[in-house]
């Protein structure tokens, strides 16, 4: 009788408390990288940024080192990743950015297991974190080791360790590395344009944008 006093206690706190429960497992990808994951409520997120060079059916992702590349592909509409600054420094703490056209690809970015969130997903974590005005403190790394000062609000309660990966414009041009973090999501907003999920290092919100799909953000993946 004890002991279902105590597990009933323990399922009410976790269920009627805050509404973030974290746990640690593993996923990883075709390439062998291997991603923890976080729960936040009824969603398991992976809790890093996506950093794979290869579709699930094996296929390479192109890679490119240029911005004339870059741009080309966004031209053409054709999948692309590349690291921040073209620089694999960068990828070992936040992954690669992608266009949405890799993000959009039939032959699957995400891991199995898991998938791009929709916009709905990124909306379902935002109601979890109290709102967007919230969400975004809760979901940041803290300190300054790789966000720009001040971001002194930030908690990640959540777990979910948003890093400011900066953004590769269509035209070729990277910023923001260090002061905002960008997420696609698998959502479009148009022919031209999709959805996409933002934090900033001076800022407590979550922010909904669309973006150029040739544009290169960091991709986070939900489980299925």
């Amino acid at each position: 009788m004890k002991l279902q006093k105590i597990l009933f206690i323990l399922f009410f706190s976790m269920t009627l408390g805050s509404p973030m429960m974290s746990f640690t497992q593993s996923m990883s990808d075709f390439d062998g990288n291997v991603y923890t994951t976080v729960k936040i409520n009824q969603q398991t997120w992976l809790g890093q940024n996506l950093n794979v060079s290869h579709f699930r059916n094996g296929d390479p992702i192109p890679e490119a080192t240029s911005e004339e590349a870059w741009e080309k592909a966004s031209i053409e509409k054709k999948p692309a990743w590349t690291y921040y600054e073209t620089s694999s420094d960068y990828g070992m703490i936040y992954g690669k950015l992608y266009n949405w056209f890799a993000v959009n690809d039939a032959r699957g970015l995400a891991p199995n297991g898991s998938h791009i969130p929709t916009e709905a997903e990124w909306n379902v974590l935002v109601v979890a974190l109290g709102g967007e005005n919230k969400a975004g403190n809760k979901l940041k790394e803290k300190g300054t080791e790789h966000w720009r000062v001040p971001n002194k609000a930030a908690t990640n309660e959540s777990g979910f360790t948003a890093l400011p990966g900066g953004l590769n414009y269509s035209f070729g041009s990277f910023v923001s590395q260090e002061s905002k973090g960008f997420w696609w999501t698998s959502t479009a907003d148009s022919n031209d344009t999709a959805i996409l999920y933002s934090v900033t290092y001076d800022r407590s919100d979550l922010s909904n944008l669309f973006f150029n799909k040739g544009v290169g953000l960091s991709v986070r993946c939900i489980k299925d």
